[in-house]
C-alpha cells in the first residue's frame, strides 16, 4: 500500500530530493498528497517539476486537515522546523525532516516531548552517513580496525563558491539557521557520534567572523542592483535560468533576496569556527569549520587503543545545483583531480599502514542522497550499521552546535545534561 506524502517547504532541496523522486522513482511506494509553502510561487514550480498530481494548499493547516498525510516532511528554513514537526506529531503523523532537526535546546526539547505524548516518530535525513566514505570510516571503527576510540580530530572546509552561499541566503542570519555550526556542522558532529557511538557531555567553543560580513567598502544590498558586481568575485547571478524562476521572479510574494551582499553589517553567523567535546566514554574530540578555504573537503583522523584511521576526502564539483556557480569549484578542483587526493589509512601499533579502498558512486553528494531514499521510502529488513536516524540522533548532533553558541557567547565550557531534558 502506498505511504501518503505531505511536504512543507518548496526548496530546491525540497523539490530535488523528495518530489520529484517520489513522483518519478518512487511512484510504487508512495504518493504526494500536497505541498505548503509560505511562498506559493514556489510551490507550484515544485508541483509541475514533480508532475503536478497534487494540490498547493494555502496554509500548513488546510493541508494536514484536508490531505491526509501518513508523513509530513519537513524542508523548510530552518527556524520553522520545530512548529511543524510538533504541529504533525500532534496530528496523528510520523515526520520526514532535513537536517538540522532544529536549532537550540528549547526547540529540540519542545520535540522531544511531543514525540514522547504522541507517539509518533521523528526521521532526520542525514544523508553524510550513508556517503561511501563515511561509510568505509564506520565499517572500520566498527571491525575494531583501531580498537576502541581515544579521540578524533575533524577539520571540515568551506570553499569560497559554497561557503559563501551561506553569508548571500537566510542562513546568514543565527536566528534563522543556529548557524554553521547547527546548520552546516550537525552533518559532521552526526558522523562523529555514529562512529564513535558514544554521546556528548561537553562542550567548548570559539568562533569569529573576518572574512565575510562589512570587511569591504565596496558593498551593496545585493548582487543584482550593485555598482561593484562587474569587479567583484563573489557576483552571484540571479537572472540564470534556474535561479531566476524560482527566486528573482518570485520576490513579489514574501520578499526574499537570494542573492544579498556576502559582505553586509546584518551577517551575524560565524565563517571560522573551533570546538571541543567531550564525550560519554571519555573519547574526545577537536573540531574545526572554515567557510572559506581555496578547496572544499575534509580531513578526519581518529586514534585508538590498537591503531589510527586517516581520512582526506575532496569534493570534486558543487553539490548544490542552486550554490555558486559550479564551474568556478571545478576550476578550484582541477589541479587536485578528482579522486587523486581521497584517501583512506589505517596504522597499526605494529608500525603497519594499510590503505583501504573507497568505491565511487554518481548521484547527488556522492550518491548519498540516493541510498537515504532508498531506505526511508523503501525500508530495509536489516541496518547493521544503523544508518537510520531518528530524533535522539538529530537531537545529539544538533545540541553540539547549540552548546558551541552557547559557549561562543558566554565564554564558557557547556554541559550538554544542562541543555536538554530527555
Amino acid at each position: 500500500m502506498k505511504k501518503r506524502y505531505a511536504i512543507v517547504g518548496a526548496s530546491s532541496r525540497g523539490k530535488n530530493m523528495y518530489a520529484v523522486p517520489l513522483s518519478k522513482e518512487y511512484r510504487d511506494a508512495a504518493k504526494i498528497v500536497g505541498v505548503y509553502d509560505p511562498n506559493y510561487k514556489r510551490a507550484e514550480i515544485l508541483k509541475r517539476d514533480a508532475g503536478g498530481d497534487f494540490p498547493v494548499y494555502k496554509s500548513f493547516e488546510e493541508m494536514l486537515d484536508n490531505s491526509k498525510p501518513d508523513i509530513i516532511i519537513v524542508t523548510t528554513v530552518d527556524r520553522y522546523h520545530h512548529e511543524y514537526i510538533i504541529k504533525t506529531l500532534e496530528a496523528g503523523c510520523d515526520v520526514i525532516t532535513e537536517k538540522p532537526m532544529t536549532i537550540d535546546a528549547d526547540k529540540c526539547n519542545a520535540i522531544i516531548a511531543a514525540e514522547k505524548k504522541t507517539g509518533r516518530k521523528v526521521i532526520v535525513t542525514f544523508n553524510a552517513r550513508f556517503s561511501p566514505f563515511a561509510t568505509k570510516i564506520k565499517e572500520c571503527i566498527k571491525a575494531g580496525m583501531i580498537g576502541d576510540v581515544l579521540n578524533v580530530h575533524f577539520e571540515w572546509l568551506l570553499d569560497t563558491s559554497h561557503g559563501a552561499d551561506y553569508f548571500r541566503r537566510w542562513h546568514r542570519k543565527l536566528e534563522n539557521s543556529g548557524g554553521l555550526l547547527v546548520h552546516k556542522a550537525t552533518h559532521h558532529f552526526d558522523m562523529v557520534n555514529w562512529f564513535i557511538e558514544q554521546d556528548p557531555v561537553s562542550v567548548n567553543a570559539f568562533g569569529t567572523r573576518r572574512f565575510y560580513g562589512p570587511t569591504k567598502e565596496k558593498r551593496s544590498e545585493r548582487c543584482l542592483t550593485c555598482k561593484y558586481k562587474g569587479e567583484c568575485s563573489f557576483y552571484f547571478d540571479l537572472t540564470r535560468p534556474n535561479l531566476k524562476e524560482m527566486y528573482l521572479d518570485a520576490e513579489d510574494v514574501d520578499g526574499y533576496y537570494r542573492d544579498t551582499c556576502v559582505f553586509s553589517e546584518e551577517i551575524d553567523i560565524y565563517d571560522t569556527m573551533s570546538l571541543n567535546v567531550k564525550y560519554s566514554g571519555d573519547a574526545v574530540m577537536s573540531y574545526s569549520l572554515t567557510a572559506h578555504s581555496p578547496y572544499e573537503g575534509y580531513k578526519i583522523s581518529i586514534n585508538g587503543t590498537d591503531g589510527r584511521l586517516e581520512a582526506e576526502y575532496f569534493a570534486a564539483t558543487s553539490e548544490d545545483p542552486f550554490a555558486a556557480v559550479a564551474a568556478d569549484a571545478v576550476r578550484r578542483y582541477t589541479r587536485r583531480g578528482e579522486d587523486a587526493q581521497n584517501k583512506l589509512r589505517i596504522y597499526n601499533r605494529h608500525g603497519e599502514e594499510y590503505s583501504i579502498k573507497v568505491p565511487s558512486l554518481s548521484g547527488t553528494h556522492g550518491g548519498s542522497d540516493e541510498r537515504l531514499r532508498n531506505m526511508i521510502f523503501r525500508g530495509v529488513s536489516e541496518d547493521p550499521l544503523g544508518y537510520s536516524a531518528g530524533s535522539r540522533a538529530g537531537t545529539m548532533s544538533l545540541i553540539i552546535g547549540a552548546a558551541a553558541n552557547i559557549s561562543i557567547k558566554e565564554e564558557r565550557a557547556v554541559k550538554v545534561i544542562d541543555l536538554l531534558k530527555l
